[in-house]
């Protein structure tokens, strides 16, 4: 049986080169600005540029939410925003949940953070909340993504056919999933 209250604890989770802290206010700027860059826009198949106000309304509402975890994820030391991600769709009755994670700029991919994080948070939703399984959608030519998924024991359970209408060329998505024994023999617990 999963804690629902592990949902509203709001963690700080620390890792190595990284710290996945509450979505608050105070990452309001970093997050719009990362809600503006193109090629983040194109990975994560969002079409809308939202505005400030909405980001700000965003930011500021997480922590109001019982149902969901949304994280900032902080590069350590030096404290510079690099993304956020979320555990969200939580399901009590089959004890899954779905993920997502956005690094806030092309240049902190390729140095382990999003990994990291995603470790992290997978490491919390099967420890802490008692999940089973965790999924989670990526678009088929985000090879980067889908590899750091995989190192984390995440495996393609289907596709979704043209899921992603961009610039006017269509895009599949993967399903991806990774069940608690998965993550185990990844993590090497």
């Amino acid at each position: 049986m999963i804690d629902l209250s592990a949902l509203r604890e709001k963690p700080t989770l620390t890792g190595e080169r990284v710290r996945l802290v509450p979505l608050a206010e105070e990452h309001v700027d970093d997050f719009y600005a990362s809600a503006q860059d193109d090629e983040i826009r194109r990975l994560t198949g969002t079409h809308r540029r939202i505005g400030y106000e909405e980001a700000a309304q965003w930011c500021a509402s997480r922590s109001d939410r019982e149902d969901r975890l949304d994280l900032a994820i902080i590069a350590h030391p030096e404290g510079r925003y690099v993304g956020e991600l979320a555990l969200m769709d939580v399901d009590p009755d089959n004890e899954t949940a779905s993920y997502r994670i956005a690094l806030s700029a092309i240049e902190f991919t390729g140095q382990g953070l999003g990994r990291e994080a995603t470790r992290l948070l997978l490491e919390y939703a099967f420890e802490r909340i008692h999940l089973h399984r965790v999924w989670l959608e990526v678009y088929a030519f985000n090879m980067r993504a889908i590899a750091v998924y995989r190192s984390c024991g995440f495996a393609v359970e289907g596709r979704l056919r043209d899921a992603l209408l961009w610039e006017g060329r269509r895009h599949d998505a993967l399903i991806m999933g990774v069940l608690e024994n998965d993550f185990r023999k990844t993590a090497g617990t």
